[in-house]
């Protein structure tokens, strides 16, 4: 019996997905849990696993085509089945492989129905490579685009002969490059379609998943939520000096400016639980643990994930996991349980240099913290002279439908005491 190959939801909040590659072709044989394709959702590029088994009759969905969740792209059957019904009774049915592009199959025994969308995407070990054809990462792929390696020249160290990270890495270092093949060809890096040039003087470039998730999260939270702002200005002084008495103990115990701020917030939020919620429409959710958002900016858009627990955690343990987590957030590997679940979120565009700004509420949370730069100001001292001092800048984004205006001064001025008083964090 036939199986229906679906695009399936990926992540929780995927609708729809972009089919970046095909990794098998029509003709190829299947079983279950082989990678068929790379899917872009709305937060990473993700695998699309069979559940059937037999050869994949036909793709019905090309490469770099955006399709809604449930949507039909292929089918799994067996070599010789008459699939003509499945593709809408008139199409003609793909024809059989040929003996030498697939072997017999057994006819697959998963129902031709729409299988349950999984919350977690079924990501098996990589299977040998046909022979002619280039096994590789979703993220080998990219990389290898990117350079312009040409993936058929190399050979793959991970399972089956899959081509992984450290593969297009060493051949970098080896200085193994040349133009990537055509869009059409079986190694090229599966990109999206190249923006057409006009002679207007502009080009247009479809948006990508995650830009679109982010155009319709943001027009959500503006435009519905009353939302205001407080700013407070911390003196990091004392922050700064128990920052270079823990780098003279050795790296293990080296934290960044952003590790104590992450670390504080969620202290903070611990006592000031009203902070620490969500606005469910007809209730007000309200949180015993504290799942901290840190926003990573990427090459694709804005993404968040979550360091849950983080009111139980030293600021060791949030410095290590915000550095894993940012890490994998840029190479586009965050599971789907790594990005949703906060309680409240932070974004730090201090280290590019601005000094201040709002940042958007992310719903249902109910507030989210903006984090500038640091900057160096003089100030009079005691005695009547002058003094430099380490100022920070953070402005509060409220969801005033939750937080009154005395609730989140009151939030920030238990943050302020943290932050001003790093010690207190180790109590």
């Amino acid at each position: 019996m036939a199986t229906k190959v679906f695009m399936e939801a990926l992540s929780p909040t995927m609708e729809e997905g972009r089919l970046v590659s095909w990794l098998k072709q029509e003709g190829d044989a299947v079983k279950p849990g082989d990678v068929l394709a790379e899917v872009e959702t709305d937060k990473a590029v993700m695998e699309l696993a069979a559940r059937g088994e037999g050869v994949l009759r036909k793709q019905l969905v090309a490469a770099g085509t955006t399709a809604a969740v449930g949507t039909l792209v292929g089918i799994i059957a067996g070599a010789s089945e008459d699939i003509a019904a499945l593709l809408g009774g008139g199409a003609a049915a793909a024809p059989a492989p040929s003996p030498a592009a697939a072997a017999p199959a057994p006819a697959a025994t998963s129902p031709a129905t729409p299988p349950a969308a999984p919350s977690v995407p079924v990501t098996p070990a990589a299977p040998s490579a046909p022979a002619g054809r280039v096994v590789a990462s979703p993220l080998a792929r990219r990389l290898a685009g990117d350079v312009g390696v040409d993936l058929g020249a190399l050979h793959g160290s991970g399972p089956g002969g899959r081509i992984v990270k450290r593969d297009i890495e060493a051949a970098i270092a080896a200085g193994v490059a040349s133009a990537p093949t055509s869009a059409g060809g079986a190694t090229a890096a599966p990109r999206a379609a190249v923006p057409a040039r006009t002679g207007a003087g502009f080009r247009d470039e479809p948006l990508t998943q995650i830009r679109k998730t982010i155009a319709r999260r943001l027009s959500e939270s503006i435009g519905p939520i009353p939302t205001f702002y407080l700013t407070a200005e911390f003196d990091l002084s004392r922050a700064a000096e128990m920052r270079a008495a823990a780098a003279e103990l050795g790296d293990a115990y080296k934290f960044s400016f952003n590790d104590l701020i992450l670390k504080a917030t969620a202290t903070a939020l611990t006592k000031h639980p009203e902070v620490n919620a969500h606005w469910l429409g007809d209730k007000i959710r309200y949180f015993d643990a504290v799942h901290l958002g840190m926003a990573v900016a990427t090459d694709d858009g804005l993404i968040v994930p979550v360091i849950f627990d983080a009111n139980a955690k030293g600021m060791g343990a949030i410095s290590a996991e915000a550095k894993t987590l940012a890490k994998k957030a840029r190479e586009r590997k965050l599971k789907p349980e790594e990005f949703t679940g906060s309680t409240f979120s932070v974004s730090n565009l201090g280290m590019m240099q601005i000094d201040q700004f709002t940042a958007i509420i992310n719903p249902p949370e109910v507030g989210i913290l903006a984090v500038g730069a640091i900057e160096d100001k003089v100030e009079v001292a005691p005695d009547g002279g002058f003094i430099v001092r380490k100022k920070l800048r953070v402005t509060m984004s409220c969801d005033h439908r939750v937080i009154d205006g005395a609730v989140g001064a009151a939030f920030l001025q238990t943050l302020r005491r943290l932050v001003e008083n790093p010690l207190l964090l180790s109590l």
